[in-house]
């Protein structure tokens, strides 16, 4: 867990694609906002309830967004939307492919505002059409990205040999995260381990003469 000054970030591994589930709760008014309900109904109802306890009153699920439309991504989707009620967001490009219906379709910019801190989507394309990050910066520290699966420590996502698509991964991520953000960067990908944009900067090139 991240305990930052306005909110926390709780996260479980689920199913066996090791997906990340992402869940941030403000501590002064109990917003929530789930990240990619990819999997196991039950444990992300109950990383919900262990959000709720970092909040100094009643917590309140406001959002669940789809950082991309890969069925790993989405599959306990519907029974979360069943059980909060919950308004969902993704990516405009996206929304098709999604088995769920998305009441906030996201474009690159859009700043989410919850209560007590606020989250900007940013687009990265070429894993999926519609594929997007979210961004927390923290007043009193490094800011926060949730990367789906576009940026792994490590690598870009997989673009399927795709030299357009990749081209296209790889300018987002460099113009949209690496220009924009600094070092201290925390980078939580859709599966597996954290990162820093400092770690994996150095890597740029190569990723590059790579093509993966």
């Amino acid at each position: 867990m991240h305990d930052l000054a306005e909110v926390t970030i709780r996260s479980i591994p689920v199913s066996e694609m090791d997906n990340n589930v992402y869940l941030i709760t403000a501590k002064a008014t109990g917003a929530q906002v789930l990240i990619d309900a990819a999997d196991d109904a039950a444990g992300i109802l109950r990383l919900l309830a262990d959000g709720a306890e970092d909040a100094r009153v009643p917590a309140k699920l406001a959002l669940i967004v789809t950082t991309h439309s890969h069925w790993d991504h989405v599959r306990a989707l519907a029974d979360i939307v069943r059980a909060t009620g919950a308004r969902t967001a993704a990516g405009r490009e996206d929304i098709g492919d999604i088995p769920v219906p998305t009441d906030v379709p996201l474009s690159d910019g859009d700043v989410g505002e919850f209560e007590g801190f606020s989250l900007e989507a940013i687009a990265l394309r070429g894993h999926t059409p519609g594929s997007i990050a979210l961004a927390y910066r923290d007043p009193d520290g490094p800011a926060h990205l949730f990367t789906g699966d576009s940026l792994f420590p490590g690598g870009l996502g997989n673009t399927g040999g795709d030299a357009a698509r990749f081209e296209s991964l790889y300018n987002d991520v460099v113009e949209r995260i690496f220009d924009r953000f600094g070092d201290d960067t925390v980078v939580h990908p859709g599966h597996g381990k954290s990162t820093t944009l400092g770690a994996e900067r150095p890597s740029l090139p190569e990723w590059r003469s790579r093509g993966w």
